[in-house]
C-alpha cells in the first residue's frame, strides 16, 4: 500500500492580498471623517442652542419670564415649561421642531391651569439638597421664585425645582414658601414643608436643642394671612437624657431635665400636681428624645416623684442610667421608705446610685386639707392615730359625697390644739366650691372659692372666733358667684325649685343648720336678691313618725371642749325631777359660719345623755320644732342679705312632713 507524498502549500492569491492593502491606505480617510465630526459637533449642538434660545426668549414676551425652557444633548432637543394658553405651546414646538440638524424633540411642556387647592411642597431628601414639588405661581415665574427662596435656604444647599406653573395661589405666596423653607433649616433630611393653599404643615426631627427652641418660636408667628396646620415635628435626640425633680422648703416641684413628647409633658405634670398636693410646678424640663432603651418612661416618673413625695426638701436625679436621692426627709420614717424604694422598687433597666437623707425636727408642722371638685385630701403630718381617726370623723359627713384621700403621716412635734384648730377649718370649709385649709404651726390659712359673697365675707368675722387661744387665722376666700339678672316670676320660681331640689331635713329633735345646708341656701338668698317681686316663704318640717333625738358624736370638739370649758356641776337627781318636760329645750345656738360654740355642744352633748333630754326631745317633734326650725332658715336668710320685707316664715303654715324637708316658695 503507497503512502501520498508531501507537498509544500499553494501561494496566496494575488486579489486577496489586494484588498488587505486597500483597507489599509483607507484608515487614514477614515480617521480623517471621524476628526471631522468630532471637532462638528460642539458647532452643531452651539448652533442648536443659539436658535433653541431664540425661541425660549421668544416665549417670555408679556410673562414675568419665559415659560419655555430648552436643554440640548447631543442633536436631541428636550422641552419643558407650562405655556400660559394652548395655542402658545403649539407654536413654540412648531418652531423647535423647524430647528436645522436637530436629531429628536422631546415634548415635556403643558398648559397652565387653575388648581384649587393649591399646594406646593419643599422636601429635604438630603443635607445639601431641597426639591420642590406641586405647583408654583405662573404670575411669578420659577426663576423669581428661586431667587425669593435662595436666602431661606440651608447653608450650601442648592434647590430643585420640580413644580409646575399654576393658577390660584393665595397672596403673599412667596412669602408663606419662604417662611417654609427656612423651617427646614433647623430640620433633618427627610423633613417636609408644606402649603395648602393658606395653612402650612411641617413634618420632621429637630436638628438640636436650639433648633428646636428656634423653630418653636418661629411657629409662633407664621406670615399674615396664613395658619398652622398639622406640625409633626419630633424633639432632637440627646446622649446624655436626665430628668429631675427638686422640692422645695415650701412643698413646691421643680421638674428638669428632658421630656420626650407633649402628650409626656402633660402626663408628667399631672402626676407632678398630684405629688405637690396643690403647691406650684415649676416646669423647667426640654424637649428632647434618648432615654435609653428597657427603660418605661411612665414608670420612671412615677418612680422619681414618689421619692421626692418622701422629701421636705431635696432632689432626685435619673442620669447616666442612674437614679440618686439627697436632701431632707420628711421625717424619720421617710429615711427607711426612701431606702426601700431604691431597693426594691426601681424600674427595669434603672441603676441604685447614691442617698444621701437627713431626718431633721419637723419646723414647721404642716397639715393640710385639701377640697377639690369630688374629692377631699389630706397631707401633712398629724401626732397619732386617734387624731387622725378623729379627724377622719369629722370630714365624713360634712364631705360625704366625695373621696376622702388619707395622705397624713404621723410624728412627733404637733403645737397644742392642732386637733381643735383643725376641726374649726373643717366646717368652713366644707361650704366652699374648692379650697384647702393649712395649717402650719400655729397659724391656720383658708383659701379657696365661695360661690356667694355673703358666705366669704362671714369667714373673715367666724374664724378667729372659732380656733383655741394662741392660733391665729388667715381667710382668702374670692366669690365666684355670677350675677343674676331680675327675672320674671315664672323665671324664679324655676330657679328656686332647681336650686331646692335636695331636701333640706333637720336632724331629728334638731333646729341647728347642717353645714350641708350653708350653700343651698345661699344660693336661695342670691335668687331672692335677684327677684325684687318675689317673697319668699319659708316653712319648717316635722321628725318621721317615733324618731329619736338624734347625738351626733363629735370627737374633736370634744376634746377641744375638755381643753377649753369648765365642767358643769353635777345636778342632783332632785334638781332633775324638778325640771318640766313639757318645755321644748333650747337648741344649741349657733355663730354666723354655723359652727357650734365648743363650750355650748360639749354641755349639750352632756345633757343628751340625761333621762329628761329624751323627754323633751319627744316634745319637739311637733309643729313647735318645725316652726323653730323654720324660723333658723329664715335668720341665716336674712343675714346672707334678704331683706326683711321679702322672706317671712308665716306662723299660720302647716309643718310639712319630714320627706319633704324645709319648704321653700316664692310669692308675687
Amino acid at each position: 500500500m503507497s503512502t501520498p507524498s508531501s507537498h509544500s502549500a499553494p501561494p496566496r492569491p494575488p486579489a486577496r492580498r489586494l484588498v488587505r492593502l486597500g483597507w489599509i491606505a483607507g484608515l487614514p480617510v477614515l480617521a480623517l471623517i471621524g476628526a471631522a465630526a468630532h471637532l462638528g459637533t460642539p458647532r452643531l449642538s452651539e448652533s442648536l442652542q443659539r436658535q433653541a434660545a431664540e425661541i425660549v426668549a421668544a416665549t417670555g414676551e408679556g410673562q414675568p419670564e419665559p415659560w419655555l425652557r430648552v436643554s440640548v444633548e447631543g442633536r436631541d432637543l428636550i422641552a419643558a415649561g407650562e405655556a400660559p394658553e394652548a395655542a402658545q405651546r403649539d407654536a413654540a414646538l412648531d418652531r423647535l421642531a423647524r430647528i436645522e440638524g436637530r436629531r429628536r424633540l422631546t415634548d415635556r411642556t403643558g398648559v397652565i391651569e387653575e388648581v384649587s387647592p393649591f399646594v406646593w411642597s419643599v422636601e429635604r431628601p438630603a443635607a445639601d439638597r431641597l426639591e420642590a414639588k406641586g405647583s408654583r405661581p405662573a404670575e411669578v415665574g420659577a426663576f423669581e421664585l428661586a431667587q425669593r427662596l435662595k436666602p431661606a435656604l440651608p447653608r450650601a444647599a442648592s434647590l430643585d425645582d420640580r413644580a409646575r406653573a399654576a393658577r390660584g395661589a393665595p397672596r403673599d405666596f412667596p412669602d408663606a414658601a419662604a417662611f417654609a423653607v427656612e423651617r427646614l433649616q433647623d430640620l433633618t433630611t427627610g423633613a417636609v414643608a408644606t402649603l395648602n393653599d393658606t395653612v402650612i404643615s411641617i413634618r420632621g426631627e429637630a436638628a438640636s436643642l436650639a433648633a428646636y427652641d428656634a423653630l418653636r418660636t418661629a411657629l409662633a408667628n407664621p406670615p399674615q394671612g396664613y395658619s398652622l396646620g398639622t406640625v409633626e415635628i419630633l424633639p432632637p435626640t440627646v446622649e446624655d437624657f436626665r430628668f429631675a425633680v427638686s422640692r422645695r422648703t415650701d412643698g413646691s416641684l421643680e421638674l428638669n431635665g428632658y421630656v420626650a413628647s407633649g402628650t409626656a409633658r402633660e402626663e408628667i405634670r399631672a402626676a407632678a400636681a398630684e405629688a405637690a398636693e396643690g403647691a406650684a410646678i415649676d416646669d423647667r424640663m426640654r424637649d428632647a428624645r434618648g432615654l435609653p432603651p428597657g427603660i418605661d418612661g411612665t414608670a420612671l416618673t412615677r418612680f422619681v416623684l414618689r421619692l421626692a413625695g418622701l422629701l421636705h426638701e431635696g432632689r432626685v436625679a435619673f442620669e447616666a442610667g442612674t437614679a440618686t436621692v439627697e436632701g431632707n426627709a420628711l421625717d424619720a420614717g421617710a429615711v427607711g421608705e426612701v431606702e426601700a424604694l431604691m431597693r426594691d422598687g426601681r424600674p427595669a433597666g434603672v441603676a441604685a446610685g447614691r442617698v444621701a437623707l437627713t431626718a431633721r425636727p419637723i419646723v414647721p408642722y404642716v397639715l393640710r386639707i385639701r377640697r377639690g371638685a369630688d374629692s377631699v385630701t389630706l397631707s401633712g403630718h398629724l401626732p397619732d392615730r386617734a387624731t387622725r381617726e378623729v379627724l377622719l370623723a369629722r370630714l365624713s359627713p360634712r364631705f360625704f359625697r366625695e373621696t376622702i384621700h388619707d395622705r397624713t403621716r404621723l410624728a412627733d412635734g404637733a403645737p397644742a390644739g392642732l386637733a381643735a384648730a383643725a376641726a374649726a377649718g373643717i366646717d368652713p370649709l366644707s361650704t366652699l366650691a374648692s379650697g384647702e385649709l393649712t395649717l402650719t404651726g400655729t397659724g391656720l390659712r383658708l383659701t379657696g372659692t365661695s360661690l356667694y359673697p355673703k358666705s366669704a365675707a362671714r369667714l373673715n368675722r367666724s374664724l378667729p372666733q372659732a380656733v383655741p387661744a394662741g392660733w391665729s387665722t388667715s381667710v382668702a376666700v374670692t366669690s365666684g358667684e355670677t350675677p343674676i339678672a331680675a327675672t320674671d316670676p315664672r323665671e324664679c320660681g324655676r330657679r328656686l325649685a332647681e336650686r331646692t331640689a335636695q331636701p333640706l331635713r333637720f336632724a331629728p329633735g334638731s333646729a341647728a343648720l347642717a353645714p350641708e345646708f350653708y350653700p343651698v341656701l345661699d344660693a336661695v338668698a342670691a335668687l331672692a336678691r335677684a327677684c325684687p317681686g318675689e317673697r319668699l316663704e319659708v316653712v319648717g318640717h316635722l321628725d318621721p313618725p317615733g324618731a329619736k333625738l338624734e347625738a351626733r358624736p363629735d370627737p374633736v370638739a370634744d376634746e377641744a371642749a375638755k381643753e377649753t370649758a369648765p365642767k358643769p356641776p353635777a345636778k342632783s337627781a332632785k334638781d332633775r325631777k324638778a325640771k318640766p318636760a313639757g318645755k321644748p329645750a333650747a337648741t344649741a345656738a349657733k355663730d354666723e359660719s354655723g359652727q357650734k360654740d365648743a363650750k355650748g355642744e360639749s354641755e349639750g352633748k352632756t345633757d343628751a345623755a340625761k333621762p329628761e333630754s329624751s323627754e323633751a326631745a319627744k316634745a319637739e317633734t311637733g309643729s313647735d320644732l318645725a316652726r323653730a326650725r323654720a324660723l333658723a332658715v329664715l335668720d341665716y336668710l336674712q343675714k346672707a342679705g334678704v331683706p326683711l320685707d321679702r322672706a317671712a316664715a308665716p306662723a299660720d303654715a302647716a309643718p310639712l312632713p319630714d320627706r319633704r324637708g324645709i319648704g321653700l316658695s316664692l310669692r308675687s
